[in-house]
């Protein structure tokens, strides 16, 4: 269960950047998340009250809800999509791979969970595969202030979705399950989007080409319906730090991706990339050696 659950949010966060880039244009950045995860609610809950799975939550739950749509369904996206527009696409998916070792370090800060050392090697191992995936990217770009802020807002963006994998993983401490968090969180973090929208004044435009309205919908559905469902679902049985670990694989599945759409290039460095992010995820999900009990025998 956990190996399918981890294949298919690698496999489906490793394709939506394709839709993403597709909805850039004539809708607002803003705007376009408003739609995703406005949809993405309504098509949960829906779901779930056909199937009568919507759990009843109490007020401190909504209220987590609220604060983890902020850092999941708001904050995160807003961040990322800006600081692509400063710095190139593989530098905000390095920086984002760092969510393996956010998420090691906060469960350990917020739960007194104690960090396996393999885990801390793997991520390591696969933070330094990336930095050879995008080496062209990272010594090719100049240093300048708005390369300053892309990568702030970057970090910034890391730090707010590893704080909503803790706020997940508390809710499923408390019994409540992901489809439930997600389809309020959501919508909580639509409604805070939208007003800051009006308030900014920023116009809810629509654009109805084929090509927006079905990246639109493999957002809604794949990326964030199945998606974020599937991935939270790895942070309540796996524990946040092995299950952050598909942020270090997806963005190697969207090179192959790109490699079939926009012709990139594979180089040397960036095999050698590949072979160190898959001895990583050997090393995350490599269960530690118990040691056998010894027993001694008394003198009769």
């Amino acid at each position: 269960m956990n190996l399918s659950l981890y294949l298919l949010t690698v496999l489906i966060w490793g394709t939506t950047w394709i839709a993403l880039k597709w909805q850039l244009g004539v809708v607002a950045i803003p705007v376009s998340i408003v739609y995703r995860f406005g949809l993405a609610a309504l098509v949960l809950f829906a779901l779930l009250l056909l199937s009568r799975k919507l759990q009843v939550m109490n007020r401190r739950g909504h209220l987590i809800c609220v604060a983890q749509g902020l850092c999941l369904f708001c904050v995160n996206f807003m961040c990322f999509l800006t600081a692509s527009q400063w710095i190139p696409s593989g530098l905000v998916a390095v920086v984002f791979s760092t969510a393996t070792l956010w998420n090691a370090l906060n469960a350990r800060v917020f739960f007194g969970q104690r960090v396996a050392r393999n885990v801390l090697m793997g991520g390591g191992l696969g933070l330094m595969g990336l930095g050879l995936l995008f080496w062209p990217e990272l010594v090719g770009h100049t240093t300048s202030p708005q390369t300053l802020l892309g990568l702030g807002l970057a970090l910034l963006g890391t730090m707010c979705f590893s704080a909503g994998n803790m706020l997940s993983s508390l809710q499923q401490k408390a019994g409540l399950r992901p489809l439930t968090t997600n389809a309020w969180g959501m919508a909580y973090g639509a409604l805070m989007l939208a007003t800051y929208c009006a308030v900014r004044g920023i116009p809810f435009e629509m654009d109805w080409s084929a090509r927006y309205v079905g990246a639109l919908w493999y957002l809604v559905i794949p990326g964030s319906v199945i998606g974020f469902t599937a991935y939270l679902t790895l942070v309540g049985r796996m524990g946040p730090e092995r299950a952050a670990y598909c942020t270090v694989l997806f963005p190697v599945v969207a090179l192959n991706v790109s490699a079939f759409v926009e012709g990139y290039q594979w180089t040397a460095p960036a095999l050698m990339g590949l072979v160190l992010v898959m001895a990583g995820n050997v090393l995350v999900f490599r269960k530690p050696k118990v040691a056998s009990p010894t027993f001694k025998t008394k003198p009769v």
